[in-house]
């Protein structure tokens, strides 16, 4: 019998492009280049470019690959931010930033992980998500310099009024040691002084100087909140085309400047929607069902999303049943939730937020109010 044999025409070494993956430290980046089928594993300082962009030459010469030919490269969205995305593309390589959640691992018990099986994991997807597979991960919309700087404002905001919050929870405990009780305020340090325990005798010193120093920390924040405020109002004062929008949201009744500055830039203002179902998804507003044979349940929001916004939209929801309630949203909500519980109400709560910002998107980008919606200025 004669044997089926298989001969193999138009062979060749030449590839179209190099793959890299970065496996980000902070004292050592591990870079793992391929082409498809041979893998090369390279180690450099962090943040050392030059020596980056060598071994990308090296790793063209070692697959003997043109020089000009295009590099592919991904790594994961974590610490270093996007100062590392915006250089790769400034040198003429294509970069994904990618959400490490997203990333899928073995489901087994135990798992190998190191940073050379991370990298080659990555470069792994990477080459199948640039050979097709667009929802093998999620890859992050990186902001322009501008956008994201803006963003710094309202997130120190947040991070001073949680230490205020500290530091006013450190004073009272303090005080509750001796049985004393008083009120935070610009006298603090001079009650602080006539603050007399309840047998008449004053405050020990130890105690009354870390009052003290935890009060000045305390004046310390107020300040500093005091100048941010002062900042976001200077940029409101701009012509700019998301203080324009921030004045668009803000003429909605049941929306404060507060909730109209995050949605603004954190959300709106610097991404580029094309449907709604992106707008529920980067908020991580979207349902999660779960449907498998004859099992059926909902396992809640997917919660992949900014949670700044989901935190937002979950209080700009129930203001907007308070002073929007005529609108569409509202009736809807009212018959479907009203005449539930607490619990039942909660779960509404969250489809109406979800529904409400996808017609704040419209509202902002195409100018459709929403139905029954009423203005401040002609309330």
């Amino acid at each position: 019998m004669a044997t089926a044999q298989m001969i193999r025409t138009n062979i060749t070494t030449k590839n179209s492009c190099l793959y890299m993956a970065f496996e980000l430290s902070n004292t050592k980046w591990k870079l793992v280049f391929g082409d498809g089928m041979k893998i090369r594993e390279k180690t450099v300082s962090a943040g050392d470019i030059p020596a980056v962009l060598d071994e990308i030459e090296k790793a063209k010469q070692r697959f003997k690959m043109d020089k000009d030919i295009p590099v592919y490269s991904c790594f994961e969205a974590g610490r270093d931010g996007f100062w590392l995305h915006r250089v790769l593309e400034e040198t003429g390589i294509n970069n994904i930033v990618v959400d490490s959640a997203s990333i899928e691992v073995n489901r087994r018990f135990r798992r190998v992980k190191s940073d050379g099986v991370d990298g080659r994991k990555l470069l792994t997807m990477l080459i199948r998500y640039k050979n097709g597979e667009q929802k093998l991960w999620s890859v992050l919309h990186v902001p322009g310099v501008e956008d994201e700087d803006m963003r710094r404002l309202n997130r120190e905001v947040s991070r001073l009024k949680k230490e205020r919050t500290a530091h006013t929870n450190r004073i009272k405990s303090l005080l509750v040691l001796h049985g004393v009780k008083m009120k935070i305020r610009r006298t603090f340090l001079q009650d602080l002084e006539e603050v007399v325990l309840w047998g008449g005798q004053a405050l020990p010193e130890r105690i009354r100087d870390e009052l003290k120093r935890e009060y000045e920390r305390y004046q310390l924040i107020q300040k500093q909140l005091l100048d941010v405020e002062q900042e976001k109002k200077k940029v409101l004062e701009s012509d700019s085309e998301p203080v324009k929008k921030v004045w668009i949201l803000q003429n909605l009744k049941g929306i404060g400047p507060v909730s109209a500055w995050l949605l603004i830039f954190e959300f709106f203002g610097w991404r580029d929607f094309r449907n709604v179902k992106q707008v529920g998804s980067a908020s991580g507003l979207t349902p999660t069902p779960y449907n498998s044979g004859g099992s059926e349940r909902e396992q809640g929001i997917s919660k992949a999303g900014n949670r700044r916004i989901r935190a937002v939209m979950i209080e700009v929801a129930w203001y907007w049943l308070r002073y929007q309630p005529q609108s569409s949203l509202s009736r809807w909500f009212m018959e479907r939730f009203g005449n539930g519980g607490s619990r039942m109400r909660r779960v509404g709560i969250v489809a109406l937020a979800r529904k409400l910002l996808v017609a704040l998107w419209k509202y902002i980008e195409q100018g459709m109010l929403p139905e029954g919606a009423l203005l401040k200025n002609k309330a």
